[in-house]
């Protein structure tokens, strides 16, 4: 879907190569930046993250290798870059010189905190972006610290896709008007704007600022559950259509105490009930029980697990590839057929060819 548009990733840590990726998985041509030397003792040689992408080593510090750069740049339509602010502008490759380059381009900053604001120049990490912007605060049950699960609210959530949508947004806007522009990504922007879906429910009381008493986060039908064998079972039966099936396939339907469903003050006492029910059995019995409904219940698998389950398999969302488990490209379009994850390049691999595509 994105043959013909060519993005420009330089090197850096998380958010920023999960783009460049996002944007190779869709038919970009992606030219990662690499240093001449990994920055990350142990790092694979070929790093998931790139897979798709061509490689140029260049040394940045370097002005023969920055006019290299240079000179990508003005072939590009968009560049990727995930430092602190106001380093690329040291090495002289700030938005200023790149857009004076190539005034189409699309300059994607990705960072935690924003090019501006007391924070901008602090470190940071996923926790800390989402746990500042309100995001990390519904992330547990009731009484348990908030953990959501590493790197996606933040890193990518509010972080990759926002900037790959922002890069998008740029270069729709760029064909149409030849004017290029710089994306400001924030992780604690993105994962803030991600809550909205969330707020929405406060505007009917849905939404409490105690932890525990919303409608996601509280009540025993919105829980996951442990099982007799360590694993793990998810309900989510919202609607009362759904949440009676639910009950029917536990046999609790004459209950008296599960029938309000939205009894707040039951919620806890009957998240005790059924924790005891479904510890009685183990996690794979329960996932053949509730097969086929409608009732919102379903394992938790590991990544390995998901890769094997008849529908992963079936829509081949999770792939080996060169001994490496990774998921397959997102989304799908009509009349395209999906392929099997290029591989990764080895830093500096396509150095040559590169090199010889660039404009004198």
């Amino acid at each position: 879907m994105l043959r013909g548009t060519r993005i420009v990733e330089i090197e850096a840590l998380g958010p920023a190569p999960f783009a460049g990726m996002l944007f190779a998985d869709l038919g970009a041509d992606v030219i990662v930046v690499h240093r001449k030397q990994a920055a990350v003792p142990g790092a694979p040689q070929r790093s998931l993250l790139d897979r798709g992408k061509r490689s140029i080593a260049l040394d940045l510090k370097n002005a023969d290798d920055v006019a290299v750069l240079m000179r990508l740049v003005a072939t590009a339509d968009g560049l990727i870059e995930g430092f602190r602010p106001g380093v690329m502008e040291r090495l002289g490759l700030g938005p200023e010189a790149c857009l004076a380059a190539n005034p189409r381009l699309v300059y994607g900053r990705m960072t935690g905190w924003g090019q501006h604001g007391p924070l901008a120049g602090a470190a940071g990490h996923d926790m800390n972006y989402i746990g500042l912007s309100g995001a990390l605060w519904y992330a547990s049950v009731p009484g348990e610290p908030p953990m959501a699960p590493p790197t996606l609210v933040g890193d990518i959530g509010g972080g990759a896709l926002y900037l790959a949508i922002g890069m998008l947004a740029g270069i729709m806007n760029a064909r149409a008007s030849g004017e290029g522009s710089v994306v400001d990504a924030a992780i604690v922007d993105g994962s803030a704007h991600m809550m909205n879906l969330l707020m929405s429910l406060a505007q009917s009381g849905a939404l409490a600022a105690e932890r525990g008493q919303s409608l996601l986060d509280g009540p025993h039908w919105c829980r996951v559950y442990r099982t007799s064998d360590g694993g793990f079972i998810s309900v989510q039966c919202v609607e009362p259509k759904f949440y009676a099936l639910f009950l029917d396939r536990l046999g609790l339907t004459t209950d008296p105490q599960f029938t309000n469903q939205f009894d707040r003050e039951l919620w806890q006492k009957l998240s005790n009930r059924l924790a005891t029910i479904f510890a009685a059995k183990p996690r794979d019995e329960w996932a053949t029980l509730f097969d086929g409904s409608d009732a919102c219940v379903s394992p938790v698998l590991s990544p390995q697990e998901a890769a094997l389950h008849p529908h992963m398999a079936a829509r081949r969302s999770w792939l080996t590839v060169d001994g490496v488990l990774q998921a397959a490209a997102a989304p799908r379009f009509s009349g395209w057929e999906q392929k099997t994850p290029a591989k990764s390049p080895m830093r500096g691999e396509h150095d040559a060819e590169i090199r010889a595509g660039l404009p004198s």
